[in-house]
This record gives C-alpha cells, structure tokens and sequence, in this order.
C-alpha cells in the first residue's frame, strides 16, 4: 500500500490560494492524500484516475500545475506529459512527476518527456508544496526576464 508521510506538514500559510492543480494517480490513497493536502494549501483540486481521464479533463479545468504518477494503466506518466507538452495550449503548464522510482534514469527520462519536478513517493506535504512553490516562482522569475 502506498502511503504519504503527512507529518512534517509546512505552516498554513495558504500563498497558494487559487493555484489550480490537476492529480493524476491510479492510487486512489495518493489522490486522496495530495487532494487533502493541495486543499489545506488553499488550492483548487481536480482528480484523474490516469493519462486518459486527465487528457480529457484538462481543457476544461486549465490547471495551473499537473502532477501526474509515472507509473499508471492504459497510459503512463511519461506519455500523459509528452502529449500535454506537445499541446500548445498547455505546453507551459508545469508537469511534477511522482514515482516510487528513484533513479537517476528515470528522473533524466522525465526530463525528456518535459517535466519541471520529479518527486519520489512516499512524498512529505512540505516536498510537495516546495515543489510547486519553486515551479511557481521559476515561472514568476521566467516572464520577468
């Protein structure tokens, strides 16, 4: 059973209030977890169970971030992000990848597909939260130049 470690949770600080963030996982535990957690933070929430689903829900949701499981059914990780960065309506939304994999492998092959992050699960609510934090201000930083 996966599981994620909840308990060095960061301040309440919700300085992402607003941020919508997409979550694509086949653990149903794992999106119940960062739903909770993405929540807390003030975010705005929406579920997919795999590549499929998150395809057809992104047009209409327009997430600000996705995170998306590597490994999953049907359609991994790598190619959920590979089509989403070959779209250009949502070329520039940053893609976390999560696996339990901690390769360096796998981390440079998702570098290739186009993610910004990759976190290894079990992950902390300060991991993932620093996580979006940090694409946020690259983002911020990158359309200041």
């Amino acid at each position: 059973m996966e599981s994620v470690d909840t308990t060095a949770s960061a301040p309440q600080d919700n300085d992402l209030t607003g941020l919508k963030v997409m979550v694509v996982d086949d653990s149903k535990t794992i999106r119940r977890t960062a739903d909770s957690l993405l929540a807390k933070a003030g975010c705005t929430v929406e579920t997919a169970v795999d590549g499929f689903e998150s395809l057809a829900k992104i047009a209409e949701f327009h997430p600000d971030v996705i995170i998306i499981d590597i490994l999953m059914p049907r359609l991994d990780g790598y190619q959920t992000c590979a089509l989403i960065k070959h779209n250009k309506r949502f070329r520039d939304t940053p893609v976390i990848l999560l696996s339990s994999k901690d390769s360096i492998f796998d981390k440079a092959r998702g570098r290739i597909v186009g993610s910004e992050e990759y976190l290894t699960k079990p992950f902390t609510s300060d991991e993932l939260l620093g996580a979006i934090r940090k694409l946020l201000a690259e983002g911020a930083s990158g359309r200041a130049h």
